[in-house]
């Protein structure tokens, strides 16, 4: 009597290099990021307008550090921008769960630090887009003045700052379902634009409402962005930024964990 035949050992699935990481991938993601045309324009056309509105004024030429208040108006806009649009592309993964296409990507080597790469790498590009549209703008008005230097480091510096809404992006996307999750982000972020002084300066606020705003994510990374044109970054304002991106990214992360294991 022969002896039964030893099944074969299932082949293992090989993760692929980087994690499934690929430009392939960031491509397609950015192809479809550009066409929420509603969102594109929103997060384009808003901030520029906001910078005609608060940076054309008669006292756009009063001196501000190493430029004027037109140029620090141009810079406070360029963040409004960035953020909006990298917390729209950060939000894109409340749609694939809505969807499905996320529990599609689950049962593929995709390892999850890849996904939340691109994600992130999309953010950062539609963030590049707004930031230097407002500053493109700014300049063919010619009423920002500031040195080149100066310029550019503030612009590269609103662009790091924009990860940390990015971040905050994929947060909300995963405890939001479907297109809901940019419809809160949308206004929550005017109101912490407002809150930390993109677009009233906190002088203007009473002393206990400056104490709230200080604790606000907008604050810190307003702050930063500003500090080459300013020369001014109280300890404080940088703990702030550094503290909500570790928050957003640790909630992004935690959320993120939840939902892969639950196939």
């Amino acid at each position: 009597m022969s002896t039964p035949a030893t099944p074969a050992a299932p082949a293992e699935r090989r993760v692929p290099p980087l994690g499934g990481l690929n430009t392939t991938m960031v491509r397609l993601e950015l192809r479809r990021s550009l066409r929420n045309r509603r969102t594109l324009v929103f997060a384009l056309v808003l901030p520029a307008a906001l910078f005609f509105v608060f940076g054309s004024g008669g006292g756009g030429e009063e001196r501000v550090g190493e430029g004027n208040v037109s140029a620090y108006v141009m810079v406070s806009m360029a963040l409004y921008g960035g953020a909006l649009i990298a917390a729209s592309a950060g939000t894109g993964v409340a749609l694939e769960r809505s969807l499905g296409w996320s529990r599609q990507l689950r049962l593929t080597p995709l390892h999850p630090a890849a996904y939340v790469t691109v994600k992130a790498l999309v953010a950062v590009v539609m963030g590049a887009v707004a930031v230097t549209v407002v500053n493109v703008v700014g300049a063919a008005q010619g009423r920002p003045d500031m040195p080149l230097g100066t310029w550019l480091a503030c612009a590269v510096l609103t662009l790091v700052c924009t990860l940390t809404f990015a971040a905050l992006g994929v947060f909300v996307g995963y405890l939001v379902p479907g297109e809901n999750a940019m419809q809160l982000l949308g206004p929550g972020l005017a109101l912490l634009s407002f809150l930390g002084g993109l677009f009233i300066p906190l002088s203007s606020y009473s002393e206990a409402v400056r104490q709230v705003a200080y604790w606000t994510p907008m604050y810190g990374v307003a702050e930063v962005a500003r500090s080459p044109l300013t020369h001014e970054l109280p300890w404080y304002a940088v703990v702030n930024a550094l503290g909500w991106l570790a928050v957003f990214v640790a909630g992004a992360a935690w959320r993120m964990s939840r939902d892969t294991a639950r196939v």
